[in-house]
């Protein structure tokens, strides 16, 4: 057990959603918590060993990525592969160099093969090739498991990686062309809702499956890991629950007060029939989720009412 209590924590990324979810989170646990300020660049080695050196944090967790959907991947894989390696490896040295007693390194989903056998286990990881449009994010993300087993096995240090699934909560994004399915799908329902339309369309056939977990569930997740876990391999942090995407829609719909239709265009892509994650290992370590996704929907709902969002 890994007592969180009195350790200084520096959470990396702590303006993302999932760092300022880290951030709520860590506040119950008597520690300290470290943030970086706008102008420490993660991707400039100098810059980074400087703040270690003068801060140097007993516990780490990189939260902090470039990140973007399909169209930006695509526009700008070099950007995507080079900010991301260059900061996860900054960072883990950074903690080996001076003296971090943990750390742990958040992936995601993509590192998994765009074929692995669903629900997706941990044991996938590079056993085949990775779906195009999000390759170079997922090598960068690979490279991060890879780089703390690496400072593991070399320097006994007590790095750790945990891959998330599909996350939503406060501080999502809501740009209806930069968006995730769930963030798009509350602000399509919120305006038809407000101007009074008869319907809202999504794209497909609704029938793919999804995975979601709210933000805030993961966070509690990760200080989990922080406190039990001390392994190589990287953890699978997922609800293990799935729901197909017109369902989805439905049930925002209804969460949010929309009495209208919901059309699907068939002529849009479906895009990957199912992608869940086996959360297997992480529920016989003792965690599962809290907030239910009806529930986590409406709560999403009313931090988007209350302007806790971006590119609304």
């Amino acid at each position: 057990m890994f007592d969180l209590s009195g350790k200084s924590v520096y959470v990396a990324g702590h303006r993302g959603m999932v760092g300022a979810a880290l951030v709520r989170r860590l506040k119950g646990e008597a520690s300290r918590i470290l943030i970086s300020d706008r102008c420490t660049d993660l991707r400039e080695q100098a810059a980074v060993r400087g703040w270690f050196a003068e801060h140097r944090p007993d516990v780490v967790v990189v939260a902090a990525a470039k990140v973007g959907g399909i169209l930006a991947n695509d526009s700008y894989p070099a950007e995507f592969l080079y900010d991301n390696l260059m900061i996860e490896a900054n960072l883990v040295e950074a903690a080996h160099r001076y003296g971090t007693e943990k750390l742990l390194f958040l992936g995601s989903s993509c590192i998994y093969p765009k074929m692995a056998p669903q629900p997706m286990r941990e044991e996938a990881l590079l056993t085949g090739p990775l779906e195009p449009t999000n390759e170079w994010y997922a090598i960068a993300k690979i490279a991060g498991i890879k780089l703390c087993q690496a400072y593991r096995r070399q320097y006994g240090r007590d790095f750790i990686s945990a891959m998330p699934t599909n996350l939503y909560g406060p501080g999502d994004n809501y740009d209806l062309e930069k968006s995730h399915v769930l963030p798009a799908l509350i602000r399509k329902a919120h305006e038809a809702k407000k101007a009074g339309a008869d319907s809202i369309t999504i794209w497909g056939s609704g029938t793919p499956l999804r995975e979601f977990l709210h933000v805030d569930d993961l966070a509690d997740a990760c200080v989990f890991l922080l406190k039990t876990y001390s392994g190589e391999e990287h953890v699978n942090v997922g609800s293990g629950k799935e729901i197909a995407i017109g369902d989805l829609a439905d049930m925002v719909a209804q969460v949010i007060g929309f009495n209208g239709m919901v059309k699907r265009d068939p002529t849009k892509p479906d895009g990957t029939p199912r992608k869940l994650m086996d959360s297997g290992r992480l529920q016989a370590m003792g965690w599962r989720p809290s907030i239910p996704l009806e529930d986590g929907i409406a709560r999403a709902y009313r931090d988007f009412l209350a302007g806790d969002v971006r590119g609304a």
